[in-house]
């Protein structure tokens, strides 16, 4: 039977709803158990928030000074220790799981099954290639540990709350590299929601004009309480910062409510929204590829389509 070890990601002593996504693809795999691991150097508060989730059978703690901050190099020979009994190793796929769960292959000698869409089977998965053009089937060899990264828009987030798996402490006596240091963590600050997991995202694209008219964006997803995206187009502009960028080099997402204002709808961005549940284009481009995709499209200037939307909304 399959027993299948969830790796936990969490910032600033939180976990991050990615990991309840990975932990949905892991029940889809129906095995015996499924634990997660939690490595950080105050662990219990992430672990009390790990072990309500639903399916999971335990959460197994790390606690140490060096699982301060997230470095692959460091954790993955943890992880790899901890991993020992275990037939999977499951990590969300993001810039962490796709930062550590390569390290955690290597070190177990296996091939990395990347961005697991769907099961199939116990060691049968679904991941798109091609940004997304195609789904190709890929089967691990049953006989060596599978360690794969989560297409966090391709599940829902496992319930919380019905139970309390019990939480255990790890010893693990392993040797850690000092080549890799912490420096220092920079990231954006914002008071709208975060755009992995909002449910309505705005994006603006380079129709937009300028980093000044990115303004029009801002003001009405506040006005619906949505997350702001942006294309790659505008990034390179230099309209918006690059975490805001939705699509293949950008974030994956799969928000309820997508609007796409000024953007064409170039296949790389095509492919960071492909499980969205509704998709909104406004473009003055009536040939635009993003209205081959979007469920409602409003052909036009956005200047003018936006502040009447806005209006319209009270």
């Amino acid at each position: 039977m399959s027993k299948i070890l969830v790796i936990a990601e969490h910032l600033h002593g939180k976990l991050n709803l990615a990991t309840a996504r990975a932990v949905s693809a892991a029940i889809a795999v129906k095995g015996q158990a499924i634990d997660v691991l939690v490595l950080s150097d105050a662990p219990d508060p992430i672990a009390a928030e790990a072990a309500k989730i639903d399916g999971v059978s335990r959460v197994l703690t790390v606690a140490r000074a060096e699982n301060a901050h997230p470095l692959a190099a460091v954790l993955a020979p943890q992880i790899t220790q901890a991993a020992a009994g275990y037939s999977h190793v499951f990590a969300p796929s993001t810039t962490f799981g796709k930062d550590v769960a390569p390290r955690v292959a290597a070190l177990l000698g296996v091939a990395q099954v990347s961005d697991v869409m769907s099961v199939e089977a116990s060691h049968t998965f679904k991941r798109p290639i091609y940004a997304g053009n195609a789904i190709v089937t890929v089967e691990a060899d049953a006989a060596h540990t599978v360690v794969a990264t989560i297409r966090t828009a391709s599940w829902p987030v496992a319930a919380s709350g019905a139970q309390s798996a019990p939480i255990e402490a790890l010893s693990i006596d392993v040797a850690l590299p000092t080549h890799t240091r912490f420096v220092e963590l920079k990231q954006g600050s914002s008071d709208r929601p975060d755009l992995q997991s909002a449910s309505k995202v705005v994006s603006g694209g380079r129709g937009v004009g300028s980093k000044e008219n990115f303004e029009i964006i801002y003001k009405f997803a506040d006005k619906i309480g949505a997350a702001v995206g942006a294309s790659r187009a505008a990034v390179d502009a230099g309209y918006v910062p690059n975490e805001m960028q939705v699509g293949q080099t950008g974030k994956i997402i799969a928000p309820e409510l997508y609007m796409a204002i000024g953007i064409s709808g170039a296949i790389q961005h095509l492919t960071g929204i492909k499980d969205a549940g509704t998709i909104v284009a406004i473009n003055k481009d009536g040939e635009a590829p993003i209205f081959e995709i979007a469920d409602f499209g409003l052909v036009g200037d956005l200047f003018k389509i936006v502040p009447e939307l806005e209006a319209a909304l009270g």
